[in-house]
């Protein structure tokens, strides 16, 4: 029963931090305890647990009395996700191209294959999962508790925001996607090099290459996604 159970929260981890990355759960709503746990065939203990993992992962936020919030996109999260990100991109891609295994090397080219076949299959959803293992891969290289947890959250928002770039629709994007996936292959070779200074310009480089069409998204007239309201935002609505 014990091994039941933890296969069970596996499962429960696992399927919400990806409708959470996909956006089946929208930025800034609130997950029902009741329903997560008929879906998941989970009492709410073992639920509360899995909550509080994904809420120290950055996936969720939990309110005293209002239980587990899809952590919100703000226009503050988002502009300090500019102000942060070539810098966490760069400082985790030196780290790894100084600590990377050959084990790891070898799982970075899976992951590549497998994101290349993702970009064939035209599936918007596996493309954006695909490049945010990519990453997550080689936050793993580096292997440094301060900035893994800062990966962690941004590779979160990178992707959601990522499930509009990678879309086939976006016929006008084509091209930088396909850029993206080679710039990946230049990862692969400069890590397994030990190349850390060309392997954080070109961490620079690749956040440059998607930072205009992110950018797009700050403004109110060309959002495509719900923002969700920041922690609390209701409650100050009421209150003013």
């Amino acid at each position: 029963m014990e091994t039941e159970t933890r296969s069970k929260k596996t499962i429960c981890v696992e399927d919400l931090r990806r409708k959470v990355l996909t956006q089946d759960l929208e930025p800034g709503a609130y997950l029902d305890e009741t329903e997560l746990s008929e879906a998941y065939g989970i009492s709410r203990p073992p639920l509360r647990e899995v909550l509080r993992q994904l809420a120290g992962e950055g996936y969720v936020v939990l309110h005293e009395n209002r239980g587990a919030q899809v952590a919100p996109m703000t226009h503050k999260t988002l502009r300090n996700f500019f102000v942060a990100a070539p810098m966490i991109y760069a400082a985790t891609t030196r780290l790894a191209a100084e600590h990377a295994t050959p084990a790891q090397i070898v799982r970075l080219k899976e992951c590549q294959w497998t994101f290349r076949q993702a970009i064939k299959s035209g599936d918007a959803a596996e493309r954006a999962l695909g490049n945010e293992r990519f990453h997550s891969i080689i936050g793993e290289m580096a292997d440094n508790e301060f900035l893994t947890p800062s990966l962690r959250r941004l590779l979160i928002d990178h992707t959601r925001i990522g499930m509009t770039f990678y879309s086939p629709r976006k016929l006008d994007l084509a091209n930088q996607r396909e850029l993206a996936a080679d710039q990946h292959d230049e990862f692969i070779a400069l890590i397994e090099a030990g190349n850390a200074d060309a392997a954080a310009d070109l961490a620079v480089a690749h956040w440059e290459l998607s930072r205009a069409q992110i950018e797009s998204f700050v403004t109110p007239v060309s959002l495509h996604f719900p923002l969700g309201r920041a922690p609390g935002a209701e409650e100050q609505r009421g209150a003013s």
